[in-house]
């Protein structure tokens, strides 16, 4: 089992003696992150905290929770309070999207108004193998199956947000042993033990089961397989970046003449950029099809009541 090493790199690209935002839940993972940081004289820490109204008073103990680590290490705070389950009712989405996205705003409004656009997060090796099996179940491509990455840039609404993972190379077993090391208190999530939402199930059921039947350390050679297309999709994003197509409107016969790949990518990232849902292959392809010149249709529906148009040789939403 490997240890929480520190990564050189992450003293060298974020500083100590900066300003960062740090993620903290409350729970077993985000308590190690924010302990270890403090023992790496990250004395400048922001504590960002969101109630996601989703547990009752079980969410006002871990804001209350957190709200006393923040003192205890002397860093700022900062909480916020989202009725998530409305958020996902109102926007037709699943309650994770929701709470993900909840999260994301609360934590773009915070940089932006602390003037810090950096936050560490707390994902470790098999959040990353259980995203990994999730987006390939969905019938992700590369971009998917690569959506966790040490260090990522994410726009949420007007605001650039470097988002650093450094315990991405730790395991959950690598966290426990850290807590018991230095005998840490964290707040239990009981929803972790529901086996309703696919995440759990994967952590709970099929990867035990993968690992019974074929014997194999399956979680590292899925952890391995998601650095592969990381590096993969880093290498299909730099060709991308040339491609000229992330106006108000995309150019029907500039996307015509790049390869299918790099058409869904743009697409993609056009969507994204556009704050669209739930962007998947389907979207995407339905998007990519008023590229066909024999193409019926000049108008298709997206999530949310939203529509894509193709009109005098542009493509654009509506």
């Amino acid at each position: 089992m490997r240890s929480i090493t520190t990564n050189p790199r992450l003293l060298r690209d974020f500083p100590p003696r900066r300003r960062y935002l740090v993620g903290v839940s409350g729970g077993r993972d985000s308590v190690v992150l924010l302990h270890w940081l403090v023992g790496l004289e990250y004395k400048k820490l922001v504590v960002c905290h969101l109630n996601h109204q989703l547990r009752g008073r079980s969410s006002d103990a871990d804001a209350r929770f957190v709200q006393k680590l923040a003192s205890k290490y002397d860093v700022d705070l900062e909480i916020g309070l989202r009725n998530v389950g409305a958020i996902a009712a109102r926007e037709k989405l699943s309650l994770e999207t929701a709470a993900r996205e909840a999260r994301y705003r609360f934590f773009a409004q915070v940089a932006k108004r602390r003037r810090c656009r950096t936050i560490f997060l707390a994902h470790h090796a098999d959040d990353l193998v259980e995203t990994f099996l999730m987006n390939l179940f969905r019938g992700a491509g590369i971009t998917g199956l690569s959506a966790m990455r040490e260090i990522a840039t994410r726009r949420v609404e007007d605001v650039d947000l470097t988002i650093a993972r450094p315990l991405l190379g730790a395991w959950r077993g690598d966290i426990d042993t850290y807590v018991g090391k230095h005998r840490l208190k964290f707040r239990e999530d009981a929803s972790n033990k529901n086996l309703t939402p696919l995440r759990n199930r994967i952590r709970r059921r099929i990867i035990p089961y993968l690992e019974k039947t074929i014997g194999r350390n399956i979680r590292g050679n899925i952890w391995r397989a998601a650095m592969i297309a990381t590096e993969e999709e880093k290498w299909i994003e730099s060709l991308a970046k040339h491609s000229d197509l992330q106006d108000v409107d995309l150019s029907v016969e500039k996307l015509r003449h790049l390869p299918t790949a790099l058409q869904r990518r743009a697409i993609m990232k056009w969507l994204r950029a556009r704050h669209v849902a739930d962007v998947g292959f389907e979207v995407i392809e339905r998007v990519r099809s008023l590229l066909d010149r024999d193409a019926q249709v000049a108008k298709i529906n997206l999530p949310q009541d939203r529509h894509v148009r193709r009109r005098a040789g542009k493509i654009f939403l509506e």
